[in-house]
């Protein structure tokens, strides 16, 4: 397996190994600070980013490269260069390459091109980086992944893609409550039953947040408006979505000891309330320092080519 372009790229022993690899780099941050002594990682960023961009060049600067961040001013990407030459470019300079960026055809066609690793850190459709740092979370708060039950509520959109599919390969139980017209892509969906169907686990997408979130051991949820999304359509969103918010109330029917989880940055009185996302039961900062850890992981395992992937993703 060369790159990481959806979670579902992953094999669930690969999942595994990263998520181990992730708790090594966690507990021993410096472990292979000579790993990429003299190398070059080159972090193209199309999008706004706080957790990804620092992670990364944080876990690339541990790993004992140089990161090299760029935006879409910097390169001829797409803009008067092929996609394909930029990645034959960046192959002969650096020794990985990571992508925030719009389209995931974009970032498949620079993947089939280069001969370095590529790494999806978010496009519009998957944010498979976010999903290791979310199940590694979960795994640390409650002692396993398998068979836990898990919902996100509110936008069925990248997050959820990728939290759906690590699910499954996790064999949880992983929900998505989203409004009709805001439903996760099927063509994901059904990719992450068929992995549950392997694996134990179970996919459930439905548009009642309470049938949702009845008994999970964790809740999760995004911002209403993501980037890339018009602020005109504010106004609707917060109608259509306000049955979906992450309260005291949604939060009465899951399991007693449940957890709130957020990718950040929130929207504190929107898609969650502060009681919730400032309170004992969240562990969005627990997430947001294992970005860092599930980076390293993810670099190593990729230029070690530790990983097997999975060929009918």
């Amino acid at each position: 397996m060369k790159d990481l372009l959806r979670t579902a790229d992953l094999t669930p022993g690969d999942l595994e190994r990263v998520l181990d690899l992730a708790a090594a780099y966690k507990r021993h941050p410096h472990r292979q600070r000579t790993l990429l002594a003299g190398e070059t990682v080159v972090l193209y960023f199309n999008k706004p980013s706080t957790r990804t961009r620092i992670s990364f060049e944080t876990a690339v600067a541990r790993l004992g490269a140089v990161p090299i961040g760029v935006g879409p001013n910097d390169l001829q990407l797409g803009r008067g260069e092929t996609i394909e030459d930029t990645a034959r470019v960046m192959s002969r300079y650096a020794r990985a390459f990571v992508i925030r960026t719009f389209l995931d055809d974009d970032v498949a066609r620079f993947a089939r091109t280069s001969s370095i690793p590529v790494i999806n850190a978010l496009t519009d459709l998957h944010h498979p980086c976010q999903s290791l740092a979310d199940l590694m979370t979960i795994r640390e708060r409650l002692g396993r992944l398998e068979g836990v039950k898990v919902a996100y509520v509110g936008d069925g959109n990248n997050v959820a893609h990728s939290l759906l599919e690590a699910g499954a390969l996790a064999g949880m139980d992983v929900r998505c409550g989203s409004p009709a017209g805001y439903l996760p892509e099927p063509e994901v969906v059904e990719r992450a039953k068929a992995i549950a169907a392997r694996t134990g686990g179970k996919v459930t997408v439905t548009s009642d947040p309470i049938e949702a979130v009845h008994g999970c051991h964790a809740v999760y949820t995004d911002v209403w408006l993501s980037m890339g999304d018009a602020e005109t359509e504010r106004a609707e969103r917060i109608r259509t979505f306000s049955p979906f918010q992450v309260n005291d109330t949604l939060l009465g029917h899951a399991d007693r000891d449940v957890i709130f989880m957020h990718c950040l940055p929130d929207h504190r009185g929107e898609e969650v309330t502060a009681e919730v996302v400032d309170g004992p039961r969240s562990i969005v900062f627990d997430q947001a320092e294992n970005r860092l850890h599930t980076s390293a992981a993810v670099l190593e395992a990729l230029v070690c080519g530790a990983l097997k992937g999975n060929p009918a993703a």
